[in-house]
């Protein structure tokens, strides 16, 4: 009698090892910590994403490019807003210093999760103090490759 390896279909509960990467390089890369755990289909992965590892093996280790925008979408320039520095100064404390570059993670408007955006630009002037944040994913728009190392499937 032999038993076959699961494999992922929707719904699965998966231990991985993972690495996004794209152009500018890695975004995420669980190889060099603790492996992720998560669940198929509750938005813990892009779409995209999820839809490549139906079917892969436990055990199995594979490496897939996805074209510009397949992952996360295209750039939006919607994605892209001024924010009072007040607002700013009011999720993190009056204590907190920025710079661009730096990534901001907010709460969702139920609270139950948050969203992050990173610094572009500052703005002094007539309209007051404001934080220019891009919104968009840091691989949208963008070819990425995604490694990953399936560990356990339930």
């Amino acid at each position: 009698m032999t038993t076959s390896c699961p494999t992922v279909q929707p719904g699965s509960f998966l231990t991985l090892h993972y690495r996004l990467s794209g152009p500018a390089g890695d975004v995420v890369n669980t190889f060099v910590s603790a492996p992720a755990t998560l669940t198929l289909g509750t938005g813990e992965l892009s779409p995209a994403l999820e839809l490549r590892l139906i079917g892969l093996a436990e055990g199995s280790r594979t490496t897939l490019e996805l074209a510009a925008g397949e992952a996360f979408g295209p750039r939006s320039p919607d994605m892209v807003q001024w924010m009072a520095r007040k607002e700013l100064l009011d999720l993190g404390g009056a204590g907190e210093s920025y710079a661009v570059g730096d990534v901001v993670k907010f709460p969702t408007p139920d609270g139950q999760g948050e969203f992050a955006g990173v610094i572009v630009d500052f703005r002094s002037d007539h309209k007051g103090e404001a934080v220019l944040f891009d919104f968009n994913h840091p691989l949208a728009g963008q070819p990425v490759t995604f490694e990953v190392q399936l560990i356990g499937v339930l």
